[in-house]
């Protein structure tokens, strides 16, 4: 006689548990995370120290964006970093950022204005602060660089797709034969389903305008370009450093529009009842 082992009750319940918590982990459950040891509360961990950086590099271009990482350091020497660019267990939402000349969200990602004369001959400088520990705050200064390689897009729009074809009809069923023993007869077959008609064409991308560029340079001590690129109605103004900065301008016309589907044909009709 074969012998199978059924699994104990409680220990298909528990297999279901832990599959539900990493499941709810997974989808950025918080309190889940932080029970996993995935994430802490500062409000729960003694913190002796916090400092800032910017993983990227020490300073940040006009119009670029720049993730921050903070090091918390407990007590006893242990480091945590915080999440995102940091990867590590720290949440966001312990901390709170604030710059100026720049900007921060709550994710701790700074941001500068594209406009250069906004931030000209300043230097960005972020504050964090850890609200359950009040004494507790670490102060970057981010200077504004220019050897950055900018882009100015002034390219058309792309085309409208192409509207897709409609399908075939179906084919009529066949008519039915004759079941009489005495005089049986095939059913007729079922006609042909109809062909889809064609998708259409895509429609022809935008023109690109025509793009005026003006270039002056700034001497001093950090020699800068100063570059203006205009068209259709907007101006764009750009700092660049000619020692590893850069600028590409483009006008390219706008991408044509994919080409509709073609319908589906048509399903053949179903062939009649019917003895042979």
């Amino acid at each position: 006689m074969s012998r199978f082992r059924i699994p104990h009750l409680m220990s298909l319940r528990w297999a279901a548990c832990l599959g539900m918590v990493f499941l709810l982990a997974l989808s950025g459950c918080t309190p889940i995370k932080v029970k996993l040891g995935m994430k802490v509360y500062l409000a729960k961990t003694p913190v002796a120290s916090i400092a800032v950086n910017l993983p990227k590099g020490p300073g940040i271009a006009p119009g670029e964006k720049s993730p921050l990482v903070v090091v918390v350091t407990e007590p006893d020497g242990k480091v945590l970093q915080t999440e995102g660019a940091g990867h590590g267990k720290v949440l966001w939402k312990d901390l709170t950022a604030t710059a100026s000349v720049a900007t921060v969200n709550q994710k701790g990602v700074v941001s500068l204005a594209r406009d250069p004369r906004i931030s000209d001959g300043k230097v960005a400088h972020v504050t964090i602060t850890v609200p359950s520990h009040p004494d507790i705050r670490a102060e970057l200064d981010i200077p504004i660089r220019y050897n950055y390689a900018f882009t100015s897009n002034f390219s058309g729009s792309p085309g409208a797709s192409g509207m897709n074809g409609s399908d075939g009809m179906a084919g009529s069923s066949g008519s039915n034969g004759s079941t009489d023993p005495n005089n049986p007869s095939p059913g007729g077959n079922g006609g042909n389903g109809t062909n889809g008609s064609d998708g259409q064409d895509g429609g022809p991308g935008g023109g690109a305008p025509p793009v005026q560029v003006r270039v002056a340079l700034r001497s001093g001590s950090d020699p800068l370009l100063q570059v203006s690129v205009s068209a259709a109605g907007h101006n764009k103004l750009y700092l660049v450093d000619p020692e590893g900065g850069s600028l590409t301008v483009r006008a390219d016309g706008g991408p044509g529009g994919s080409g509709g589907k073609g319908g589906r044909g048509g399903q053949g009709g179903s062939g009649g009842y019917g003895n042979a």
